[in-house]
């Protein structure tokens, strides 16, 4: 007699407290394994247990998609035909087959969602099945919060930085440790790199950007290979001696120029760094004439009072009123200076007229003497005039 699910359930939920996303039958093996195996699949927080059917207890496998790098589609989709997966860890490969592709898309998702801590961007699924991926995420942001908390992504070139980006700014320590960043880095995911090599292969094919994992690098490039245009990615892990490509023999390089300088040699220079192409100008317009500037403003300028203390204007000469004249019995009294000048004049006029008095006085008994001469002699030409008139009458 087959146990019920729902007992199942609640025993699988006393062995592990992870949360319960996704569950369902599909098929795993690794991908050195010929055969795929079957089981019952359950999708509990980040790890995905295994069972050989619905009825066990216990798990038989179990997938850890915390080190999920990528999961990609082997078959094309073909409606009604099982769909396969390959799954690269950090540490094996393995293949997922589904039975149909809707069943294999909702695994997709779940899957991305959990491993990558976003949901994938391109999925073909029910509104209601995107609201149960968004309720994945958030529950997983809550489960985890440190390891669900999104990347801390390498210092982004000058020419990507924002305006205003003051309280984003590295610290001392982070800048001295900061790689120099060739010129083929942008600050983009892994599809926006697809998108851009693809939209606008004149600019290069070659990508640096950051990748997912904290402090390591990743390469994004597009090559041409005898079955079509191919677009790959390679994990830069950053050590304290370089940097390591992670091929299937590692390389290891001291910088990200050499980590370039490398794929440049491998691909034998077919390949060149993605880089922007600037825009220039083809036409030359003629700069309009000046407008013209009128002297005279049409509101005149107030000049600004001085914040000061008024000042008593003095009178001019013409606003000056003269002197009263003084009245009959009234004396003006002078002031020193008054007084001196007007004591020097009359001693000047008292010696003037002493002098006067004795030039006068001299000159007077000499004028007297010839007024005396000359009325005699006056008075006898007279006399002899009258003789002289009587006679010859």
């Amino acid at each position: 007699m087959s146990t019920n699910p729902r007992v199942v359930h609640k025993r699988r939920e006393t062995i592990t407290a992870l949360p319960l996303y996704h569950s369902g039958h599909l098929l795993k093996k690794l991908t050195k394994e010929k055969d795929f195996k079957r089981f019952y699949g359950e999708l509990r927080g980040a790890t995905l247990f295994l069972y050989k059917d619905d009825t066990q207890d216990t798990y038989t496998e179990k997938v850890d998609l915390e080190q999920l790098k990528s999961m990609e589609l082997d078959s094309s989709y073909k409606k009604k035909e099982p769909t396969i997966f390959t799954l690269s860890l950090s540490t094996e490969e393995l293949q997922l087959k589904m039975d149909n592709p809707d069943t294999g898309e909702v695994w997709r998702g779940f899957i991305l969602t959990v491993g990558k801590k976003e949901i994938p961007s391109k999925l073909q699924l029910l509104p209601g099945q995107m609201m149960q991926l968004k309720e994945t995420l958030n529950q997983e942001r809550k489960r985890n919060p440190k390891l669900c908390r999104a990347p801390t992504l390498p210092p982004r070139p000058s020419f990507l930085q924002p305006s205003g980006s003051g309280n984003n700014s590295p610290s001392p320590s982070e800048e001295k440790s900061a790689p120099e960043l060739p010129a083929c880095f942008f600050d983009v995911t892994r599809q926006e790199a697809e998108k851009m090599l693809k939209e606008n292969p004149e600019n290069g094919s070659i990508i640096l950007r950051p990748s997912t994992l904290a402090h390591n690098y990743a390469l994004t490039l597009k090559q041409h290979t005898p079955s079509g245009p191919a677009v790959k990615n390679y994990r830069l892990t950053s050590t304290n001696s370089g940097f390591v490509i992670e091929l299937e023999t590692p390389v290891t390089v001291s910088s990200l120029n050499d980590v370039l300088k490398y794929f440049l040699e491998k691909t034998g220079y077919h390949l060149h760094p993605y880089v922007v192409s600037q825009p220039y100008d083809t036409r030359i317009e003629a700069s309009p004439a000046p407008k013209c500037i009128s002297i005279t403003s049409p509101t005149p300028k107030q000049v600004p009072k001085a914040q000061v203390a008024p000042m008593i204007r003095s009178k001019t000469k013409e606003e000056l009123q003269p002197p009263p004249e003084p009245e009959d019995n009234d004396y003006v009294v002078p002031d020193d200076g008054d007084l001196k000048f007007v004591n020097l004049e009359s001693e000047l006029k008292g010696v003037l007229k002493l002098r006067r008095q004795n030039f006068y006085a001299e000159c007077g008994q000499k004028e007297a003497a010839n007024y005396e001469n000359q009325t005699k002699r006056k008075t006898l030409s007279n006399t002899m005039e009258w003789t002289t008139k009587n006679s010859t009458t």
